[in-house]
């Protein structure tokens, strides 16, 4: 099953969060310094042991001081026009992150936008590639929230959610 869910990625007690993470796995701007923050040093110092993560790729590690059980850092692509891999790229995050999450044996898993902030993907398009790919790897009895940090964010993944 696949939701929409307008709320803080943070408070969510759920199996694993996603992150949006930047390819140094060692915090940032936007969901990223959020998740480092909410969860403590701890996350920081285990991040420090994974070498980072190449675009496209999935990491986890512990949540720490969030309700979530697991982080997965997921690193999505920069923008660069459409012309340069971008999809692809986007569809391996999340395959990626689901991968990570089938191997913690996560039944609930909660994703933010990835790669359409500072990233600068287009919403739209990366909704839509979210959906249509968390659609083909989301398993009987797990539970995926797309979560929205907006009304906007909602409406935009709620319309991608319809179109699948």
């Amino acid at each position: 099953m696949i939701e929409v869910r307008q709320a803080d990625i943070t408070t969510l007690d759920v199996d694993a969060i996603v992150n949006a993470a930047n390819a140094s796995l060692l915090g940032g701007g936007g969901v990223d310094g959020a998740i480092h923050r909410a969860a403590g040093p701890g996350l920081l110092a285990e991040c420090r042991t994974l070498g980072g993560c190449e675009t496209g790729g999935a990491k986890a590690t512990r949540g720490y001081d969030l309700p979530a059980r697991h982080v997965i850092h997921a690193v999505g692509p920069v923008w660069k026009g459409g012309d340069a891999g971008e999809d692809d790229a986007l569809t391996a995050c999340y395959r990626n992150a689901m991968a990570r999450a089938r191997e913690l044996g996560a039944r609930t898993v909660a994703f933010p936008a990835i790669s359409t902030g500072i990233y600068g993907f287009p919403p739209d398009r990366a909704a839509r590639i979210a959906v249509r790919t968390l659609h083909a790897e989301v398993q009987d009895g797990q539970t995926v929230t797309l979560v929205a940090f907006s009304d906007r964010d909602a409406r935009t993944l709620s319309a991608a959610l319809d179109e699948v």
